[in-house]
């Protein structure tokens, strides 16, 4: 588990940003003739307004973002209920099942438990041994509601820095990215993430992305990396698992211990990427078939290689992966493959996994 490093995205992006800062204002133009006050008045006060905006939101839902401490590694959660539940990334707990927690409110850790981690949505509850008074559960928002524009902030732990804010906007909604483990992450490909430009540093994974009503829209999870960089940070490009998705797998493990309902989609195999004569990714190989499965139904046996789900080519594991995060179990779809290098396609009723 490395939960101080930020679980990074390999994107290639540019962004520029410039923002212009006038200051002394006072006088008169060219002309001789004074600027007129009431329009001089008018941009702090609009500014002021939403100063108060970001400073109440702070003041509402900073105290229900903690500190996440295992071992040497940290990371950030938000308080779930009113009895010690909180939601974090699952590669913040990694293979750990106990953990110190420090509120915003205190400096004091509190010992907690892992109830259950969830890897394949990158989720995780744990659970305080001990509830302290006046602790508060967060609000969270409708994730069909968030739109490209609105104004957020990112809260938690950034280099260890607690109870930390920034800010930004949400760049765009319904990314499907797909976590590489080889920086820490779960290998994870989750779908409907929320894009934002608020900076998500490291030990920001679990903590909120919170909107100006106070709600949490997402869990930062992600940032993304440039490869043109030499793999560092690419600024302003981060995501966030939704609140919908996060509502639906907590409340799962608050209430039965662990997730019973992925909503995931699945075809019931386990496949490997194969390559072309020119070494190409060229298709998912089934390895194995899910006996009574989406794909032992349809008649797709070990051996067949994938190459189609519905209109979109299918070239490695991943592209697999992606494409049934876009869909729901019980979602009727074409798959197309080779077997003995004859093209079959076939309809598939899509299991869940």
């Amino acid at each position: 588990m490395d939960a101080s490093r930020t679980r990074a995205l390999r994107l290639v992006a540019v962004l520029a940003c410039s923002v212009a800062l006038l200051s002394g204002c006072t006088g008169s133009d060219s002309s001789g003739e004074r600027e007129n006050p009431t329009t001089q008045a008018a941009v702090p006060a609009v500014d002021s307004d939403l100063q108060s905006d970001y400073q109440k939101v702070i003041r509402d839902v900073l105290p229900s973002v903690v500190q996440i401490q295992a071992r040497s590694d940290l990371g950030s959660g938000v308080v779930y209920d009113g009895r010690g539940h909180i939601v974090t990334n699952a590669h913040v707990v990694g293979d750990e099942k106990t953990f110190q927690v420090t509120t915003a409110n205190s400096e004091d850790a509190l010992d907690a438990t892992l109830v259950y981690s969830y890897p394949e949505q990158d989720l995780a509850v744990i659970k305080l041994d001990r509830v302290p008074g006046g602790l508060r559960a967060a609000s969270f928002g409708d994730s069909s509601k968030v739109e490209v524009g609105q104004i957020v902030l990112a809260m938690g732990s950034p280099l260890g820095l607690s109870s930390s804010v920034t800010q930004g906007i949400v760049s765009a909604t319904g990314r499907t990215v797909t976590e590489t483990q080889a920086d820490g992450g779960t290998g994870a490909t989750i779908a409907d993430m929320v894009q934002t430009s608020a900076a998500i540093n490291p030990g920001n994974s679990g903590g909120a992305l919170v909107n100006l009503d106070g709600q949490v829209i997402g869990i930062p999870t992600l940032a993304a990396t440039d490869p043109g960089l030499g793999d560092s940070a690419a600024p302003g490009i981060g995501f966030a698992i939704p609140a919908s998705t996060v509502r639906t797998i907590a409340d799962q493990i608050v209430k039965q211990g662990r997730v019973t309902d992925s909503g995931r989609a699945g075809l019931g195999i386990t496949g490997r990427t194969v390559v072309d004569d020119d070494y190409r990714a060229a298709g998912v190989a089934v390895v194995e078939v899910t006996g009574g499965g989406a794909a032992d139904k349809a008649g797709i046996e070990a051996g067949d290689v994938i190459t189609k789900l519905g209109d979109t080519d299918i070239t490695t594991i991943t592209s697999l992966t992606e494409a049934l995060a876009a869909r729901r179990p019980g979602d009727r779809t074409s798959v197309t493959f080779t077997r003995n290098g004859d093209e079959r396609t076939v309809e598939v009723t899509l299991g869940e996994r």
